[in-house]
């Protein structure tokens, strides 16, 4: 309720009392421009009675509570507008606020978008072993939590997340060595569960979702060596079963699915061999075929499918000089060739690449001969070039990083000598990471 001042005594009468309590006065306020002294009701939005002055009419003091309320409901009002409108555009929007570290320490993880807008980190390992655990990042809150273990530790493994919404874990290792174990994440209860075992235990191979909803898993590694061997998996009968071998046996390769159906398997190494070669899976026949070579051998590459349906590979690594590469090379699934394209301005290899809502590709931290990065470069696939970008808070290695459904860019764990908790955010539209828990 606003508060007057008696014309006559200058006490402060409330704006439900006509008369001043102290002085009887039957006025509530006084024209600062002539005197005139009257109701309140008489100042209230009109001009003065005896000298129509409107200028200098006395105006009411209001508790500064309601200007602090008003401001709180303007504030509400114009939030909510906007996400209505956000709504209306089926856009999400998110905080802008700092992530939170991560629950464990991990690098060797997987990161897979969920159906409704979460990601899931799972295993790992960190300087404690192996880890089972996996956790929940919230992109509405900024925050991680925990939710189900797997039955098995594992790290190097694959994560495929299946049209029904869950997500097929598979191989990798724990501290006895490679797995052929898998389990099954269900977002809707938080849980792992077992599902059929691979033919052959495998780690450091590639896992591709199919047009028709199966996983193709290929390559890796055993005790004995890497392995040229492939797998089907079948989400509906929750088994594995053989199909055609690669020609090639390769660990650390890329495995990226083509428009076409067909998936491409890049680069990697067999044994202490660094590779150039590539192959190309068939669903339909259920076979590999050669396909053209890369200018250079790399492994711990990334490979990024295009808008246009090629595909960029950039940096990796040679194990036979334990050189890393800036140069990357596109691959035309229509003349089953590569050629080259603008080199990155730093050499890196485990890095992450990420294909932007724009068409552009954010190619983030990564290690020069042994030299943990922080720097971030986006390739423009109209020019063919790469260009600077904002750098990450915390420089790392064998990070992930995962596309959310705002456009933003999850980057999360690695390691920069030992495992990393940290977390941070990237957003295209301008340019810059976020940082989050170290």
């Amino acid at each position: 309720m606003a508060d007057y001042h008696c014309g006559a005594c200058g006490a402060r009468v409330t704006g439900d009392v006509l008369v001043c309590p102290a002085c009887g006065h039957a006025a509530g306020t006084r024209c600062a421009n002539c005197g005139y002294v009257g109701a309140q009701r008489d100042f209230l939005g009109a001009p003065c009675p005896s000298c129509g002055s409107r200028a200098r009419i006395p105006k009411p003091e209001a508790s500064p509570w309601a200007g602090i309320l008003k401001v709180f409901v303007l504030i509400i009002v114009l939030v909510i507008a906007g996400e209505l409108v956000a709504m209306a555009m089926g856009q999400f929007h998110y905080p802008v606020t700092l992530t939170g570290p991560m629950v464990a320490a991990r690098t060797g993880h997987t990161a897979s978008p969920l159906p409704d807008g979460r990601v899931l980190i799972v295993g790992g390992q960190n300087s404690s072993g192996p880890l089972g655990s996996a956790e929940l990042f919230d992109p509405k809150t900024g925050t991680f939590r925990a939710t189900g273990s797997m039955a098995a530790p594992r790290t190097g493994h694959t994560a495929s997340l299946l049209p029904d919404g869950r997500v097929l874990i598979a191989g990798g290792q724990d501290g006895s060595g490679p797995l052929g174990s898998a389990e099954l994440f269900d977002p809707k209860t938080g849980t792992f569960r077992a599902t059929g075992s691979m033919a052959a235990p495998r780690t450091g191979h590639t896992a591709s979702l199919l047009p028709d909803g199966r996983v193709l898993i290929a390559g890796g590694q055993d005790n004995s060596g890497p392995l040229g061997s492939a797998e089907l998996y079948d989400p509906k009968a929750g088994t594995f079963s053989a199909t055609g071998a690669m020609a090639t046996p390769r660990t650390n390769h890329t495995a990226i699915p083509l428009a076409d159906g067909r998936v491409l398997i890049a680069g990697g190494q067999n044994a202490s061999v660094d590779l150039a070669t590539a192959e190309l899976y068939d669903p339909r026949t259920g076979s590999f075929s050669a396909t053209g070579a890369m200018s250079t051998a790399r492994q711990n590459h990334s490979a990024t499918l295009l808008p246009d349906g090629r595909v960029l590979i950039a940096g990796g690594g040679k194990a036979a000089f334990g050189t890393s590469q800036a140069t990357a090379e596109l691959f035309d699934p229509g003349t089953g060739t590569f050629s080259a394209t603008g080199s990155m301005s730093r050499a890196r290899e485990n890095h992450t690449a990420t294909l932007l809502p724009d068409g552009r590709v954010l190619i983030a931290g990564g290690e020069d001969d042994a030299v943990d990065l922080a720097s971030a470069e986006l390739y423009l696939p109209g020019t063919g070039t790469f260009s600077a970008t904002g750098q990450m808070a915390v420089a790392s290695d064998s990070h992930t990083a995962t596309l959310l459904a705002d456009g933003r860019v999850l980057i999360a764990g690695g390691r920069a000598g030992d495992s990393l908790p940290s977390a941070g955010l990237y957003d295209p539209k301008t340019g810059a990471f976020s940082a989050t828990g170290s």
